[in-house]
Order: structure tokens, then sequence, then C-alpha cells
């Protein structure tokens, strides 16, 4: 009985770490203003963020390619408007990038 309680309690910490990790991603997406030109479910200036975990579901690379231009910004993906580059750290692309991915 011991066992499963245990097993249970795991499983819930990875579920709330897991809430946890996507909070603080939405909250640096927004502190890097990424909001300003970005929504989840909504074409502003730039894509929806589910747009682009669409396009690049099944993508291996996926993830190092939005970190990279998230941080070097890019152009002609998505339309005429250039994204700028992103005062963010490699890590900070990262968790952005993996953020974005997991937007449906």
């Amino acid at each position: 009985m011991k066992a499963v309680y245990v097993a249970m309690m795991a499983a819930a910490g990875v579920l709330i770490g897991g809430h946890a990790q996507a909070q603080d991603a939405a909250a640096l997406a927004k502190a890097k203003n990424c909001m300003a030109c970005h929504a989840i479910d909504k074409k502003l200036v730039g894509p929806a963020y589910k747009d682009v975990a669409a396009k690049y579901k099944g993508d291996k690379a996926a993830v190092a390619t939005l970190a990279a231009k998230i941080k070097a910004g890019g152009k002609g993906n998505w339309g005429e408007v250039p994204m700028p580059p992103n005062n963010v750290t490699e890590a900070e692309a990262k968790e952005l990038a993996t953020w974005v991915l997991a937007q449906k």
C-alpha cells in the first residue's frame, strides 16, 4: 500500500512540475515581450503559437530551429514582417521554443 501511495505522489509531482514549468515559460514569454506580437490561438503581428506548433509537429529539430529564430530573429517564414532578435539566453530561447511547440 505504501508503494502505491509513493508512486501516486511521484506521478502528481511530475504533473505539477510540468504545469509549473509551463507557467514559468508563459511568464517568460510575457517578460520578454513575445506576447506583444504573438498570441497562443490567433495571429497578431506574428503567427499564433498553436500554428507554429502545428507547422513543426513531428520535426525533431524544431526546438533548436525555433530557439535559434527566437534568439537571432527571422524573416520570410510567416510573411513579410520580420521578427527582430530577442534579448534571451540560449536556455531561455530553448525554454520558449519548447513552450511554443507544446501549444495546441
